[in-house]
């Protein structure tokens, strides 16, 4: 059953939080469209359809919500799904990065047999803001010798210009602010 709501009524579904996680900062809290399943479902269903035909194989989800929507979307594409985790949280043996945060150093991982190569990934996220997250997610895959068929966001801040550090990529955003 397709969903009733449009992609213009999804953002009414997300909400903001100023002040989060720091002052001067307005959260864009998704929690609010996850709880709605028509918000969630018009949500995949765009996510799906942009990358449908692209032959992907896998869909790597980078920790937390990239979680959601990433193993949502497997799903939808009969693919599997591949998680990049925060340092220490993988149970085998991992190849790492370490990028910079506007307020400090982060590192991700994911399992060194994770994706086969030659394999066409979808790397997905819930918001892509700075780029830097992604960018590091990008650095890991391509280590594996996967081929990036693309980037998915559901969320994308304009403003933060993080699509400049992804210019090799087809990168493509459900909702823009």
């Amino acid at each position: 059953m397709a969903s009733s709501i449009k992609k213009t009524d999804l953002k009414k579904h997300i909400r903001d939080v100023q002040d989060f996680p720091k002052e001067g900062i307005v959260f864009k809290d998704i929690t609010t469209l996850l709880q709605n399943k028509e918000a969630l479902k018009k949500s995949v269903d765009l996510l799906a359809k942009k990358f449908r035909k692209e032959n992907i194989e896998l869909v790597v989800g980078v920790e937390a919500r990239g979680f959601i929507f990433g193993a949502a979307l497997a799903y939808k594409l009969g693919t599997g799904f591949v998680p990049v985790r925060k340092k220490g949280k993988l149970p085998y043996k991992t190849r790492s990065v370490t990028y910079e945060l506007e307020y400090g150093k982060d590192s991700l991982e994911i399992h060194e047999d994770a994706i086969p190569a030659k394999t066409r990934v979808l790397i997905v996220d819930d918001l892509l803001a700075t780029g830097g997250t992604i960018k590091a997610v990008t650095e890991l895959v391509k280590e594996q010798k996967a081929v990036i068929a693309g980037l998915a966001f559901l969320v994308e801040l304009k403003f933060l210009k993080g699509k400049n550090k992804l210019k090799d990529f087809d990168v493509y955003s459900v909702l823009k602010y």
